[in-house]
C-alpha cells in the first residue's frame, strides 16, 4: 500500500512539472526550434521571402557562401570582435571583483555603478559612444588644447577599439557580479592556510581563487563568447557596419542579405552556419572548462 502511494505521490509531482514546464517549452518550441528548422529549410532554396514560390536548389547556398569573400570579411571581424571581448572583459570583471571584494569602502555603490550599464538597451549604448566619440571626447580635446584621436568609428583602422570599449563598459559589470559571488562563497579557511604556507598574495590568486572560481570561469567565458558572436544591434545604433564593411557582423550581414537584399534563402544559409559555429564553440569550451574544474 505505502508503494502504491509512493508511486501515485511520484505521478502527481511530475505532472504537476509538466504543467510548470509545459509553457516555457511551448514558447522555446515556436520561437527557437521551428524557426532554426524552417531557416534550414529555406536555406535550401532561392526564396526571395516574399514570394510564394521557393525553388529548391540543394547546397548551392552553402557553396556560394565559401565563395563570397564579404562573409568571409564579416566573420574575420566577428572572430576578432569576439577574442577581443572574452580577454577584456574576463581579466576587468575579475580584476574588478577583486578589488570590490578586499573590502574597500562604498563597495555596494560602486557595485551599482559597474552594473548600471547593463540595464541600458545596447541600440542606446551604441547611440551613447557614437556621441561620445564624435562630440563629446573631440570637445575635450578643444578644451585641454590636446590632439587626441577620439574619432573611433570613422576609420576602419579604430573600429574595432571604438565598439570593444563601448560593449565592455556595457557589460563589465554584469559578469563582475559573477566573479564576485563566486569570490565570495571562497572559504577564508583556504586563505588562511595559504599564508600559513608562507604564500604571498599572487600566490594565493593563482593557487587558490583560480581554481576556486572555476565554475564562475566557465560561465563568463562561455556567456561572452557567445553573445560576442551574435552582436547586432551596438553595430546597428552606432557604425551600421561601417567604414566601408569593417565592421560587418555575420547576423548583421545576415540581415543586409536576407531581408534589404531580398535573398532569404541565402540569409539562411548564413544563418544555419551560425548556429552550427555557436553550438560548436560552446561544446567546446564548456568541456574544456569542466574538465578544469573537476581538476580544482
Amino acid at each position: 500500500m505505502k508503494r502504491q502511494k509512493t508511486s501515485g505521490m511520484e505521478k502527481k509531482l511530475v505532472r504537476q512539472y509538466l504543467i510548470l514546464v509545459l509553457p516555457g517549452m511551448i514558447i522555446f518550441t515556436i520561437g527557437l526550434i521551428v524557426p532554426l528548422f524552417l531557416s534550414f529549410r529555406y536555406s535550401l532554396t532561392s526564396w526571395d521571402g516574399m514570394s510564394s514560390e521557393k525553388i529548391f536548389i540543394g547546397l548551392e547556398n552553402y557553396v556560394k557562401l565559401f565563395k563570397d569573400s564579404e562573409f568571409r570579411d564579416a566573420w574575420w571581424f566577428t572572430i576578432k570582435f569576439t577574442i577581443g571581448n572574452t580577454i577584456i572583459q574576463n581579466v576587468l570583471a575579475l580584476l574588478f571583483a577583486v578589488a570590490l571584494d578586499s573590502g574597500i569602502r562604498a563597495q555596494k555603490l560602486y557595485r551599482t555603478a559597474f552594473f548600471v550599464p547593463c540595464l541600458i538597451s545596447a541600440v542606446v549604448v551604441g547611440f551613447i559612444w557614437l556621441k561620445m566619440f564624435s562630440n563629446v571626447l573631440p570637445a575635450l580635446n578643444d578644451f585641454l588644447g590636446t590632439n587626441f584621436n577620439f574619432l573611433l568609428f570613422g576609420k576602419a583602422e579604430t573600429v574595432l577599439g571604438g565598439l570593444l570599449i563601448a560593449n565592455n563598459w556595457q557589460w563589465v559589470g554584469y559578469w563582475m557580479l559573477i566573479y564576485l559571488a563566486g569570490l565570495q562563497s571562497v572559504p577564508s579557511e583556504l586563505y588562511e592556510a595559504a599564508k600559513v604556507d608562507g604564500a604571498n598574495a599572487i600566490h594565493r590568486f593563482f593557487n587558490v581563487t583560480i581554481p576556486m572560481l572555476a565554475p564562475a570561469i566557465t560561465i563568463c567565458v562561455v556567456g561572452i563568447t557567445t553573445g560576442s558572436l551574435k552582436v547586432y544591434d551596438l553595430l546597428v545604433a552606432s557604425t551600421k557596419g561601417g567604414p566601408g564593411r569593417a565592421s560587418t557582423s555575420v547576423i548583421y550581414k545576415t540581415y543586409t542579405t536576407a531581408i534589404n537584399g531580398r535573398q532569404y534563402g541565402y540569409g539562411s544559409a548564413m544563418t544555419v552556419t551560425l548556429v552550427l559555429a555557436l553550438l560548436l564553440v560552446a561544446v567546446i569550451q564548456v568541456k574544456g572548462l569542466r574538465k578544469k574544474e573537476v581538476q580544482a
